[in-house]
């Protein structure tokens, strides 16, 4: 969305429509979770669907006669709202459809919504070479509102007491396991509830602000052009969907708070690392750093609602998982700030012709220090305790 928006000239959303994407996608998750366990995912995909389609199709009209009001309608209010729905229809349901592997089943949903951005990215840029903006939104408007209409026919919930041929609960369950489920309104009053979303947001926070910055910083690091900028940033989208993918299901075998630390010890190592790499020109590691990072910005994603079904119990987690991705919300107007205002400011303090080598490195410590106190709160967490 972003880059549809940079090759048209006379609009210039500063944030305002992408961030406005983002924030209703958490409020629409977290208002329309309860709604979705009760309506069922089949409901909620189509809604989603229609919501999405047509944001992008009256976005794309906006476009097409500039009408700026249309476009932040469109693409950020309405196609707002059908992510919201479209991402935690799916994941309540392959939760429940597979009790055995949820880190894998969660990764396996949410690398689709990293994957499908790639590869959307991939054609845009291709069908903006021959048709123009406008269009390109319209026809995409259209298909996507056709494929999901055609992917919400597909879902289902497993009957009740389903369970994997073969595969029973084991009799010493995991102690961070529930096994009961409580409602949203009960898990929303619950310790844990609000450290997993600080979690979350801390570990958004760090992931899209590198993203956000990613082609700047090597612009201005590393003497790039914007288009080997653009090549990195292609190569970090494909590490976002990978990591959802592999570090979720990892979760599965080595815990969900487990996973969270490895994360968060991890990335303070590299934020404190990556000024040092970028003042001595050592590009490879510095990149490698960079794809490690956004690897576990997606893995935190993937991870975060079989981590709520764990705790809460996997009946609502739909609802719950809604909560929690305002978190995803406050990050995206978090993380691009603390990067973006920071590393201005420290650039306008340079002399003219002064090397840009240094202007990211108060920015990347105050992240290394919030991702210090997400691994306390990694720390905190303790399971719920169950009714008797």
């Amino acid at each position: 969305m972003q880059q549809l928006f940079a090759d048209v000239g006379w609009f210039n959303p500063t944030y305002a429509t992408y961030s406005t994407a983002l924030v209703l996608l958490g409020l629409s998750a977290a208002f329309g979770g309860p709604w979705v366990e009760r309506r069922g995912p089949r409901i909620a995909a189509t809604a989603a669907a229609l919501f999405f389609g047509s944001g992008l199709l009256i976005g794309g009209l906006g476009l097409a006669l500039k009408q700026a009001v249309l476009v932040f309608l469109g693409m950020g209010v309405i196609g707002g709202i059908g992510c919201g729905l479209g991402y935690i229809a799916p994941v309540s349901t392959l939760v429940k459809w597979f009790p055995d592997r949820r880190g894998m089943a969660t990764g396996m949903a949410i690398m689709g919504f990293g994957g499908g951005a790639f590869i959307a990215g991939r054609l845009n840029a291709m069908f903006i070479e021959s048709m123009g903006v406008a269009n390109t939104v319209l026809i995409m408007g259209a298909v996507y509102l056709v494929v999901m209409l055609i992917g919400a026919r597909l879902l289902s919930r497993p009957p009740a007491g389903w369970k994997p041929e073969g595969w029973n609960p084991p009799e010493h369950q995991n102690a961070m396991i529930a096994t009961q489920s409580v409602s949203r309104n009960q898990a929303i009053r619950t310790r844990q509830f609000y450290l997993l979303w600080g979690m979350l947001f801390i570990n958004v926070t760090a992931g899209i602000g590198i993203l956000a910055q990613a082609s700047p910083m090597m612009q201005d690091l590393f003497g790039m052009t914007a288009l080997q900028a653009g090549t990195v940033v292609s190569l970090l989208s494909i590490f976002n969907a990978g990591g959802r993918f592999l570090w979720a299901s990892g979760s599965d075998y080595i815990g969900r708070r487990n996973t969270y630390r490895v994360f968060f010890v991890t990335q303070v190592a590299l934020f404190l690392l990556i000024p040092g790499l970028a003042a001595s020109g050592a590009l490879t590691p510095f990149e490698a750093s960079l794809f490690l990072v956004v690897s576990m910005y997606g893995g935190g994603f993937a991870t975060i609602p079989a981590f709520l079904a764990d705790i809460f119990g996997p009946e609502n987690v739909g609802a719950i998982h809604g909560a929690t991705l305002t978190a995803w919300s406050a990050a995206a107007v978090v993380g691009p700030v603390i990067i973006t205002e920071l590393s201005k400011r420290a650039k306008a303090g340079l002399a003219p012709g002064a090397s840009l080598v240094h202007i990211y490195d108060s920015p990347l410590q105050m992240l290394a220090g919030l991702l210090a106190v997400g691994f306390l709160l990694t720390l905190l967490i303790k399971p719920l305790k169950q009714q008797q």
